[in-house]
């Protein structure tokens, strides 16, 4: 099995910054897709950013520009750092992995328990 487990979330005030981490153990033989999520109250989880095992990455238009998601492969660590943070990003933010465990199987997806954010004065 392998399990993720994120860290980092807090309370920040508005224009304030935080960095999450999320750390992956377990089975793993390799990491292709890591990316992060998250879900605000009453509201469906979003995709927020991720990145490829060769280090290509994606933003939410709404992120842009204040989020940057980096991975040290090494570690099987993936991060979040977020700046210029607005009430908006308050969410539980959730990363997810897409890891093959060995030679014989196919990927399967994994996600962490979530860490909460919450952006207030």
């Amino acid at each position: 099995q392998v399990q993720l487990v994120e860290s980092g979330g807090g309370l920040v005030q508005p224009g304030g910054s935080l960095r999450l981490s999320c750390a992956a153990s377990g089975r793993i033989l390799s990491i292709s897709s890591m990316n992060w999520h998250r879900q605000a109250p009453g509201k469906e989880r979003e995709l927020v950013a991720g990145i490829t095992s060769g280090g290509s990455t994606k933003y939410a238009d709404s992120v842009k520009g204040r989020f940057t998601i980096s991975r040290d492969n090494a570690k099987n660590t993936l991060y979040l750092e977020m700046n210029s943070l607005k009430p908006d990003d308050t969410a539980a933010y959730y990363c997810s992995a897409l890891v093959r465990s060995d030679y014989y199987s196919g990927t399967r997806n994994y996600w962490g328990q979530g860490t909460q954010v919450t952006v207030s004065s």
